[in-house]
């Protein structure tokens, strides 16, 4: 969550990072993965926010990338990687080093948000009225070819507080496995506390979000495919964030999250992924299409608390396997 309490200078050295442009798209070429039937997506905030606004996420960067390679060295790496909160170009940089094909950003800073009503006259101190000086911090990552890519900002309404620094949103891609493809999507929403205005204020520009996130995901998800939704969601114990959110997921179709489906079915969870659970911020939304379906079979947490107590970020980042099937599954991606 992005929070600039300390001083207005953290904004100059957000601006300095964050609109610089995203690395190239590589080349579609045939990916070196073999699709068997399983999917498996890790959602992780990174906390890659630059210094003053942080200190210490340079090397917090440098070992979150280094547990990537070796998760892949070990077999074990997921196949799409949903970051969020990557500003700085270590955070950025971290999927590709860790030897993902395929990496896409999500909105830049330039990038036009949608249409929406109109703004109200904000607060300076707290961010609202200097416009969007970093982009939205979101990173896809994959091993199997990205086919199309498509961003939302939020509309210039839908924020409150230092949140309105960064052109949060949502990017959507689709992915080839095998025979088929699956839509995945990463998104951050409004923080509250940490947005340093009313948790009111903060509630009405969360639902203009969730609304906006919801109308997106009608708009240019393929019905026909699978649908996994992640990213840092900021819901918490807040009733009012609980009950929009549970609106839109409910008019979108998702069947559920993977963390609660893998409770539900009994599936064993660590520690870690309850207490994500109980934090209720970072979820992965999930639905079957027409023509594919998907149901979770695990939860792994590579990024939780360390042997003595640490951790690389202030978020959980958890890995859903999942069982994805279509008519004629299988085949080389």
């Amino acid at each position: 969550m992005i929070d600039l309490r300390k001083s207005m200078i953290a904004a100059g050295a957000f601006a300095a990072t964050g609109g610089a442009a995203p690395p190239p798209m590589p080349p579609t070429v045939p990916s070196a993965v073999r699709f068997d039937g399983a999917l498996s997506v890790l959602t992780y905030n990174v906390k890659g926010l630059p210094w003053p606004i942080a200190i210490g996420r340079v090397a917090a960067a440098e070992a979150i990338g280094d547990r990537l390679r070796r998760l892949r060295q070990q077999g074990h790496a997921p196949n799409i990687v949903l970051l969020q909160e990557a500003f700085t170009d270590q955070a950025r940089a971290m999927a590709a080093s860790a030897g993902y094909r395929y990496v896409v950003d999500g909105p830049r800073v330039d990038t036009a948000a949608v249409s929406g009503p109109p703004r109200d006259s904000g607060t300076w101190w707290k961010g609202e009225t200097e416009g969007r000086l970093a982009g939205s911090g979101l990173q896809i990552a994959s091993d199997f070819p990205i086919i199309a890519v498509r961003r939302l900002a939020f509309p210039t309404a839908a924020c409150a507080g230092y949140d309105c620094l960064a052109n949060k949103g949502a990017v959507l891609v689709r992915v080839r496995i095998g025979a088929t493809a699956v839509d995945v999507l990463d998104t951050h929403l409004n923080s509250r506390g940490a947005s340093g205005v009313s948790d009111a204020r903060a509630d009405r520009a969360y639902a203009l979000q969730a609304e906006a996130l919801g109308r997106f995901i009608r708009a240019v998800h393929d019905p026909h495919l699978a649908l996994i939704a992640g990213g840092d969601f900021n819901v918490g114990a807040a009733a009012p964030r609980r009950a929009v959110l549970a609106a839109v997921v409910a008019r979108t179709g998702f069947a559920g999250s993977a963390l609660r489906g893998a409770a539900a079915r009994g599936l064993s969870l660590q520690r870690d992924a309850v207490l994500s659970m109980l934090r209720a911020k970072d979820w992965q939304f999930f639905r079957s299409g027409t023509r594919t379906s998907i149901a979770v079979t695990a939860i792994r947490v590579p990024f939780g608390r360390e042997p003595d107590g640490a951790m690389l970020s202030d978020h959980i980042g958890y890995i859903a396997d999942y069982a994805v099937r279509t008519p004629r599954n299988g085949g080389d991606a």
